[in-house]
């Protein structure tokens, strides 16, 4: 029985995966073995977090590990700590003396584990919290309630980490919310429009912030808001009093705002520019200049210094993020001067991997966003990384290591843990050099909890272990320890296959957006079928039906190279999907619905290459054709492209059970459903329409003399 829209939503209700004990083990020399005879303990007068940390720990003892025990509050947790039996105690520093010495940054923690006491204690109640997590990561590795006798002290990279919803386009359940929190995320982002008006509707802002401080996590505001006013402007403080200032006003526990050139441009007085909005310029007016959305404008750094006079008179610490996404293409010298002139109270944020330049097949290609295809750092990041450290403005940059980007749209996350390893190491080595911070690790496709984001939480706090031996230890949790060497195989493959992903707007605005629904159109455009309520819906497509490829080089080279790349790719993701076949093969049944799960997002994955690999061919096709004046090689085409066309049929058939085992597949939360099992029928039909009427009445008026 499939699954119905939507349903997947009920999976990401489920924090502690249910049983996950299991029984046969026993504990080993050394080990705290927790039992029904132990109890949670914290302060009478601990803090809202921090209750529900112990809460959440006692749900996932009894969920996950078959293990109930009592909670309770005693008026001396420093006592319990030093004397209790069977007892977790749960503290911040100051209600736990003798073990918060080590602690100085906000969420770390210390775990005192003896064999008949466990001792967790933060820094703050987050790092309490965070402590807490980390002891059930190391009974899910264990896959039993049994915790090795230690004194560790753990403290996080980075700071913040923020994410957007995979539950929907900013919405935030708590079930969501707790998710995150476990991952080592510490923010979660909305989109503002207004007050409690967010792209997708209304939104109660205040209540999100209140729920995300219960699971330890802040709120950034990422800025939809219109800029009309340059700061020269007499109305220029009032304006921005009646937008910024006022939501700053109502929501002064905003943690911060983030600013991006195309959601925050003013009319600038650069000469580099329009001067204008980009949604101003008249429609019949050729722009021959960017829009200042587009361009490191010499004036930012004075609009920046009137928000921060209109916002940060309600929260003098509000953390005002400045993208340079948009203008990372723009040449070194004019981004590098707008750095140098920026206020050094603010955190400066750019893209890890975007605008870098590689040739493949004799053709020089660029990263577009977003790709996990290059691991980073980029150059356009390095030098402003380089500048930002010089300066000492505070460093942030947009990683994606939530496990998600636009290298395929609608699918959960990237299941290529190899690559994202490369990626946090330059990450890691970014904080080293340059003091990189803070992390953006989605945009709106969201968050999904996976394999994907434990690795990244282990990559991003210290001490560590080395990733092969993380890598192992969670196969091992999520297959058994005979599939390790399959599932081991499995992701290097996929790794290997994302790095012959090469990133194109087309491909991104196109099919490898939506995936195997992707029409293959002739002349006739059919626009693929949108929800009207999506933020890129039905009024504001964001798809681009009619295939648009650059041709810029002689007999479809940069197609071509672009066709293998891709086949290799394909290959690559086969043969990682065949391992984790023989990996499932050896794995117990209480754990077969998540491994299964995976395989039908690698096969999902693997179709939507194949469907990319046949847009191109038949646009190649087609263009020729079109072209094409002799009846009879028109023909030759025409039959070609029918060849082309049932393969991509075949390939949209097949993907149907996919997404209907798992309604995630084929849904985006800024589109919505655009690769249902409903979609693919519209698409297989479209096809068939092509190829029954439209592809031969055209090959008929050509042999008429009629065609044009």
């Amino acid at each position: 029985m499939g699954e119905r829209n939507y349903e997947f939503r009920n999976r990401l209700d489920v924090v502690h995966r249910p049983n996950r004990r299991d029984p046969s083990l026993r504990p080993e020399a050394g080990e705290c073995p927790i039992d029904e005879g132990w109890q949670i303990v914290i302060a009478d007068g601990a803090g809202p977090h921090l209750v529900h940390v112990a809460k959440d720990l006692q749900h996932y003892l009894l969920d996950s590990m078959n293990c109930p025990v009592l909670l309770r509050r005693v008026p001396n947790v420093g006592e319990i700590a030093e004397s209790g039996g069977s007892v977790i105690v749960l503290g911040e520093k100051q209600d736990l003396p003798g073990y918060g010495e080590p602690l100085s940054k906000p969420r770390s923690y210390r775990i005192s584990a003896e064999r008949e006491r466990i001792v967790v204690c933060g820094f703050d109640e987050r790092g309490a919290g965070q402590g807490s997590f980390y002891l059930e990561d190391l009974m899910n590795l264990r896959e039993a309630p049994f915790v090795a006798v230690q004194d560790t002290v753990r403290e996080p990279v980075f700071s913040p980490r923020m994410i957007h919803s995979g539950w929907g386009l900013d919405v935030y359940p708590d079930a969501h919310l707790n998710a995150m929190a476990h991952a080592g995320i510490d923010a979660v982002l909305v989109f503002v429009k207004d007050i409690d008006r967010t792209p997708f509707g209304y939104l109660d802002f205040n209540y999100v912030i209140d729920r995300a401080a219960l699971h330890g996590l802040d709120v950034y505001m990422y800025s939809y808001l219109t800029s009309r006013k340059h700061p020269d402007d007499p109305d220029a403080e009032a304006y921005y009093e009646s937008t910024y200032g006022r939501i700053m006003e109502k929501y002064p526990r905003f943690k911060g705002i983030v600013f991006v050139g195309e959601s925050c441009e003013f009319p600038s007085k650069d000469p580099n520019t329009t001067g204008m909005l980009r949604l101003e310029w008249p429609k019949d007016k050729k722009r021959t200049k960017p829009s200042p959305g587009w361009w490191p404008c010499t004036d930012y750094p004075q609009w920046l210094e009137l928000i921060k006079k209109v916002t940060r008179k309600h929260n003098p610490d509000l953390d005002i993020v400045f993208w340079t996404y948009n203008w990372g293409y723009a040449p070194e010298e004019e981004r590098l001067r707008l750095i140098r002139s920026l206020p050094t109270d603010i955190s400066l944020m750019a893209t890890f991997e975007m605008f870098e330049k590689f040739e493949r097949g004799g053709v020089v290609h660029t990263c577009v966003d977003y790709t996990a295809s290059f691991e980073g750092p980029g150059s356009y990041f390095a030098s402003e990384a380089k500048a930002a450290h010089e300066r000492g403005i505070t460093l942030y940059t947009m990683a994606n290591t939530g496990g998600m980007t636009w290298d395929l749209g609608v699918i959960p996350y990237e299941p290529i843990p190899y690559q994202w390893a490369r990626r946090h190491a330059g990450l890691l080595q970014a904080h080293r050099d340059w003091g990189l911070t803070g992390l953006m690790e989605s945009h709106h496709y969201g968050w999904w909890p996976s394999f994907v984001g434990d690795l990244a939480k282990w990559a991003y706090w210290k001490p560590s272990p080395p990733s092969e031996e993380t890598f192992a230890a969670v196969a091992r949790r999520d297959f058994s320890a005979e599939a390790v060497p399959h599932v081991l195989d499995a992701w290097r493959h996929w790794s290997d296959g994302i790095r012959h992903y090469i990133p194109t707007n087309y491909d991104q605005y196109g099919p490898f957006r939506i995936g195997p629904s992707y029409p293959l159109l002739f002349r006739e455009v059919s626009h693929v079928p949108q929800a009207w309520y999506a933020h890129f819906g039905s009024h504001n497509p964001i798809v681009n039906p009619m295939y648009s490829p650059i041709n810029d080089h002689p007999d479809y080279l940069r197609l071509d190279v672009e066709i293998a790349s891709l086949r290799r790719m394909a290959e690559l993701w086969a043969e990682g999907n065949a391992a984790l076949e023989r990996a499932i093969a050896l794995t117990p049944e209480r754990k077969l619905e998540e491994a299964n799960g995976l395989l039908g997002l690698n096969r999902f994955i693997e179709r939507s290459v194949w469907t990319v690999i046949h847009t191109k061919q038949w646009w190649k096709l087609k263009h020729r054709l079109l072209q094409e004046k002799d009846a009879a090689k028109a023909a030759e085409l025409a039959a070609a492209m029918t060849q082309v066309a049932e393969l991509e049929i075949a390939n949209a058939e097949a993907t149907i059970p996919l997404t209907e085992a798992d309604s995630r597949l084929g849904w985006e939360p800024s589109m919505e459903y655009m690769t249902d099992p409903e979609h693919l029928r519209w698409k297989i039909a479209q096809v068939r329409e092509v190829l029954d009427k439209e592809l031969p009445e055209y090959v008929r008026s050509l042999a008429n003399g009629e065609a044009g």
